[in-house]
């Protein structure tokens, strides 16, 4: 991977986004059109000013200074207008906690994504996948945008809750979960705050589903306490979490914010992700008949398991280049600290940092033919061109997704189970187009599965 260049002495182009309204200002784009506006921006500078509101907000377009912000992550810390929303739903877990907090639950968190965990894990994984590809019915059109939340709901749950408390809570997750998603996000863009407090049926949809969550979590956690038992799952490891350096123990809402935050990662993102690269495989023959060759030779017809991933090399470049065409985290945000400079430029403690993957992994100086997929670019003598700071789908620095080798596990798995059996075709007539929300999803995917 290539190194940045020394930043101190290099000339960074700062420029102010068009089209600003009075009070709001960008914020109707953002809420409307925010792949469109945001990908016209690096064309204007390395760094970009915007106004969320009267708000000033800051659009890093080069991979230099977006890793200046995430690297430093006292000065950038954690918050904007996604995260503020954030919080009264997620609470105080490992997406939402400041700087001081998330150093604490990062330590504490870690050993229950380490790889002797993650091969447990893998276990549900292979099972789910089993379970999933001989539910398929050749023929017959199913929404794979559907089928793959079921799944990652199924996964994540069990990795969550154990073998004997996932029928429930899958059911419940899967129920209320796209309703908290939708509605996150909905109170995310409304720069007013008045759209949560309007009585409309999606509020109170919302306000249902995340009360049923709350209940849900709460249930299982105490039922974990009392229990006293390590049962393998993540869960368990939350709750047997100490603290190295004050010996501290995570405390029951804190356990409930961190499974909170597992439960939004590890669905629905690694759904939407594995919905895009269904849809980009359907389209691009040479990559898909390069993924049934692999999974056919290393698998010879049986369910992938975890020794099986590093020989699984395609399956992963192919989950890898749909990440950086569609990544699920498609804008973050951080709010300035203390007064500081970025590009040449003066960022006065309060503003906003917004991070975009989706814009920085389509620029063509940044990778050739961006809009092209090419799993073939992550091939180890290829990938070493592209630049630092250039490929985040999972972030980068002290708060990079702690669930980013569980995630891409399970996706590998995912695709070489059901790409050993079956083929997926797009239902003839169907139109596709990225929904950025809390994820970047594709919406509902008819497809229509062909036996192998």
């Amino acid at each position: 991977m290539k190194t940045p260049r020394d930043t101190a002495t290099r000339d960074w182009r700062v420029a102010a986004a068009p089209h600003r309204l009075p009070l709001v200002g960008h914020a109707l784009l953002l809420g409307r059109r925010p792949l469109e506006f945001l990908s016209s921006l690096p064309a204007l500078g390395d760094l970009v000013e915007l106004r969320i509101g009267s708000k000033a907000a800051y659009l890093p377009c080069h991979p230099e200074l977006v890793q200046q912000v995430l690297l430093n992550a006292r000065v950038y810390d954690t918050g904007g207008p996604v995260k503020e929303k954030a919080r009264p739903i997620l609470g105080n877990g490992l997406i939402t906690s400041d700087w001081a907090d998330h150093r604490r639950q990062r330590r504490m968190v870690q050993p229950a994504f380490n790889l002797a965990r993650i091969a447990t894990y893998a276990e549900v994984m292979h099972e789910e996948c089993e379970t999933h590809a001989a539910s398929w019915q050749a023929g017959k059109p199913l929404d794979i945008s559907d089928a793959m939340q079921g799944l990652t709901a199924r996964v994540t749950a069990r990795a969550l809750f154990s073998t004997e408390m996932a029928p429930h809570s899958v059911a419940e997750v899967r129920r209320s979960l796209p309703l908290v998603v939708e509605g996150a996000y909905r109170r995310a863009v409304d720069p007013t705050g008045l759209l949560a407090r309007l009585p409309l049926a999606a509020n109170r949809e919302f306000e249902g589903a995340l009360s049923r969550l709350h209940a849900l979590i709460n249930g299982i956690v105490g039922d974990y306490r009392q229990a006293a038992e390590d049962r393998g799952d993540l869960l368990s490891a939350l709750l047997a979490a100490r603290d190295d350096e004050s010996g501290g123990r995570l405390s029951d809402q804190e356990v409930h914010d961190q499974v909170m935050t597992l439960l939004l990662a590890g669905v629905e993102t690694t759904a939407s992700a594995l919905t895009w690269a269904w849809h980009l495989l359907s389209v691009n023959p040479a990559a898909e008949a390069r993924l049934h060759a692999e999974v056919d030779e290393v698998l010879a017809g049986r369910t992938p398991t975890y020794a099986d991933v590093p020989d699984l090399a395609h399956t992963q470049r192919v989950f890898t280049e749909a990440l950086r065409l569609y990544p699920s985290a498609w804008m973050y945000s951080r709010t300035v600290t203390e007064d500081t400079e970025l590009g040449g430029h003066r960022l006065a403690a309060g503003a906003d940092v917004l991070i975009s993957p989706y814009v920085i992994h389509r620029i063509p100086g940044l990778f050739p033919d961006p809009e092209t997929f090419d799993p073939d670019r992550w091939l180890p003598e290829r990938a070493g061109d592209v630049s630092r700071g250039s490929y985040l789908p999972f972030g980068a620095g002290s708060r990079k997704c702690i669930g980013d080798v569980f995630g891409t596990t399970e996706a590998t798995l995912a695709l070489a189970a059901l790409a050993s059996r079956w083929r997926l075709r797009p239902v003839p007539g169907t139109r596709i187009k990225p929904r950025a929300q809390m994820s970047l999803t594709a919406g509902p995917l008819p497809m229509i599965p062909e036996p192998r």
